[in-house]
């Protein structure tokens, strides 16, 4: 800093220790404001200053980081007037070697936006930044340089130079003291493994330390050994000797395991007796009498918690206690309860919802004002938002008023649930496709999903127009409606079918509905010119449908696309014949498992696992278009849509068989799921379908010929591949491809699919 004062020199000699202001004046001075400025001097006009004092007015400001250079001037009139030199603004700021695109990456980690002051200090501290966010991702000896370029308007561009450093590879890792328990228990949950053969390859371990967890892994592995018993065990930080001339490591861990602890007593503590113990007793898992687990201990002690802030006791805190008896190896669990005061509900705040009407989002939640307290029907109201399909996700905040008294502050981020598409696309069984359509699961934010199509590709056509309502007024029942007309091609046959349905819902539990629905359609099949032998089959004549449904659904995940936990279970009955042609009962079953193994993993990776049985039974007359076929997105991935079916023969055709569908059928999938680009909400999966699908023997179709043919095969195949799912501006898109499994001659195979609007 420049400091300069001028003052004239007569002034000084008659009188250097003390001036009179009558006037103060500012120049230069843009980003702070006279009014601010003279509120931070120590004096006003009319007092008489000194040299110290003039000194320090000129560091006050200083301190404010907006000026590079301050200085005042004095005049025989008493005028002062202090003169700035700020610092220039920063109008462009880039990343150049490393995270270039990155946008997030300027706000954790630079720290500067644009607009702010050039500070010399916050560019090294940004520098730094850098550097130590490389090093987390084990790169060492990284170098960041920095470029300042003065513009035309006076403001800098700032370039941030990267030249990101090597990757730490563990080339071997050792355990020394290790043996109660095997080494390879460690390797599945530590993030610093030694690299594998084949690194490289997807799947397989590639070495590279993780510096961000190193503190960390050594916890790890002292959690294996307490699931084990081993309350004594002490694990050292790990031992790291790094070659830089390759940039590889050796690691060694020094463990001391120390001996089983065996459970010898089980103690509860209630500093307020609020519940009978033994009902606290029927939730614990751990045992007298068998080596002590340190999961099975945190579980319990979580059970209890819920227990007791199911009763209303919000605040109730669970503090479990070790006695050791080293002598013996035993252990008493303790578990000390203080419950606290029960806890009423004073008010419910929704926040976020620009477009979601309030009330949809309260009749969702469990609890409201003048209600008291539970944990599980807190954790149930966060699910049941989830499961709305409306929002990329919620939090329900708890704030206490007081010692009995809280409010719940319910935060929503919503997501696109309507969209108008006007275009075209490519499905790898309809081919190309053109698209009208207007849809959304929450039009103007009421919950209504409302939805016009009007679809056209090679294969089919679509027309409908849907309305449903989940919460008819706000009530436990819902109601649907839909008109529809379309054309579909199947392998074998075109069938046209016209119809309408409406039904009618009800929320018995918050888990449980039930729905009762009414529909009706109009079919007639078309046939190519190899097929015109079909007119006159008993199966392939056009036909009505009447038909009543009855389902039952249980669903306790915690959200509409993409749940990480919870289960699914339909059961659906049909009954057909009521006043149409067809006529047969068809029970449809699905069930779906979901799990998050984030806790497991270190990351957002998703198990799932999804089956499906349907079965249908001739009552009077089963249209070949109302049987099952398996093949597509939805069963059997790597064979293309409905084209896994029974047979019989059929000379007139070219390959000898004619698809005729089957009346049971059984499909099973296996997912799991990865983040893929978080920002950009996409996912990696991979999967194995199989599916089984068989027709009874005794049911003849009747050729124009006049002889009879019988089912004559059961079918079971299956696919595995990979895919991208996308939460894509137009609505969630599933991109898979797949290598068929058990594929025989005849089959049509497909290696690539792809669906949009689908839960993962």
């Amino acid at each position: 800093m420049r400091k300069f004062l001028a003052v004239l020199f007569i002034l000084l000699a008659v009188n250097s220790f003390a001036y009179t202001i009558n006037s103060i004046k500012y120049k230069g001075m843009v980003n702070m404001s006279e009014t601010v400025a003279l509120r931070m001097l120590k004096f006003e006009v009319g007092d008489a200053v000194d040299d110290k004092m003039l000194d320090a007015s000129i560091k006050t400001y200083y301190k404010q980081g907006y000026f590079d250079d301050i200085w005042i001037t004095l005049e025989e009139d008493g005028v002062l007037t202090f003169h700035f030199k700020e610092k220039p603004l920063i109008s462009k700021i880039e990343l150049k070697g490393w995270k270039e695109n990155d946008s997030e990456i300027k706000e954790s980690i630079i720290q500067i936006k644009v607009g702010a002051l050039y500070d010399e200090k916050k560019i090294e501290a940004a520098k730094k930044r850098i550097i130590e966010a490389i090093s987390q991702e084990g790169k060492i000896d990284s170098v960041v340089e920095v470029q300042k370029e003065l513009l035309d308007n006076g403001s800098y561009k700032i370039v941030f130079l990267v030249n990101e450093g090597a990757e730490i590879v563990i080339k071997e890792l050792k355990y020394s003291g290790v043996l109660g328990l095997s080494s390879s228990k460690f390797d599945e949950i530590i993030a610093n493994k030694e690299r594998e053969f084949m690194g490289w390859f997807w799947g397989r371990n590639d070495g590279k330390m993780k510096v961000n967890d190193l503190a960390y892994d050594p916890l790890r592995i002292r959690d294996v050994y307490m699931q084990h018993g081993y309350l004594d065990v002490d694990v050292k930080e790990p031992f790291v000797k790094v070659n830089f001339d390759n940039y590889t490591a050796d690691m060694s861990y020094q463990i001391k395991e120390g001996e089983v602890y065996t459970v010898n007593a089980i103690t509860i503590e209630q500093q307020k007796h609020v519940i009978d113990e033994a009902k606290i007793r029927e939730l614990i898992k751990l045992e007298v009498g068998k080596s002590f687990n340190v999961e099975t201990f945190r579980s319990d002690a979580q059970k209890i918690k819920t227990l007791i802030a199911d009763m209303s006791y919000a605040f109730v805190q669970v503090v479990p206690d070790l006695k050791k008896d080293k002598d013996k190896k035993e252990v008493e669990v303790v578990f000390k309860i203080t419950p606290g005061d029960k806890v009423k509900i004073r008010d419910v705040v929704i926040a976020g919802n620009s477009r979601t009407l309030d009330r949809i989002i309260r009749r969702e939640l469990y609890l409201g004002p003048g209600d008291m307290y539970s944990l599980t029907d807190l954790s149930d109201s966060r699910n049941a938002l989830g499961r709305l399909g409306f929002f990329d996700g919620n939090t329900i905040e708890e704030k206490r008023v007081d010692n009995q008294t809280m409010d719940l502050v319910v935060k929503v981020k919503e997501a696109p649930t309507g969209n108008i598409q006007l275009g075209g696309g490519y499905g790898s069984y309809g081919g190309l496709l053109v698209s009208v359509a207007v849809d959304d699961r929450n039009i103007w934010g009421s919950g209504i999903n409302v939805g016009v199509k009007a679809e056209r590709s090679e294969l089919t056509s679509n027309y409908s127009f849907s309305i449903s309502n989940p919460r008819l007024n706000d009530s436990d029942f819902s109601g649907n409606f839909s008109i529809y007309t379309s054309e579909y091609e199947y392998n074998d046959y075109t069938i046209y079918s016209d119809g309408i349905s409406l039904g009618l819902g009800y929320r018995f539990t918050r888990h449980i509905s039930g729905y009762l629905g009414y529909g009706f359609s109009q079919n007639s099949y078309d046939f190519d010119e190899n097929s015109t032998y079909y007119n006159d089959d008993y199966y392939y004549e056009n036909y009505s449908k009447s038909s009543v449904t009855a389902s039952l659904k249980y669903d306790d995940t915690d959200d509409f696309y993409l749940p990480r936990k919870g289960f699914t279970l339909t059961q659906s009955i049909e009954q057909s014949g009521l006043g149409g042609d067809a006529d047969f009962i068809k029970s449809r079953t699905s069930f779906g498992a979901y799990k998050g193994l984030e806790e497991w993993l270190g990351f957002d990776a998703i198990a799932r696992y999804k089956a499906k049985i349907n079965y249908v039974k001739e009552m009077g007359y089963l249209p070949v278009a109302e049987r099952f076929y398996l093949g597509g997105i939805g069963s059997v991935r790597g064979y293309e849509s409905y084209s896994l079916s029974p047979t019989v023969e059929d000379a007139q055709r070219s390959d000898g068989v004619r698809r005729v569908g089957g009346d049971f059928s059984a499909s099973n999938s296996f997912e799991i799921s990865f983040p893929l680009v978080p920002k950009a909400k996409m996912r990696l999966v991979t999967y194995l379908d199989w599916g089984y699908i068989s027709a009874s023997g005794d049911a003849p179709l009747v050729s124009s010929s006049g002889s009879s043919t019988y089912f004559s095969n059961n079918i079971s195949r299956g696919g595995v591949g990979a895919g991208l799912e996308w939460f894509s501006p137009v609505g969630p898109i599933q991109l898979m491809f797949s290598k068929p499994l058990g594929e025989k001659e005849g089959d049509k195979t497909s290696a690539f699919e792809f669906t949009m609007g689908q839960r993962f």
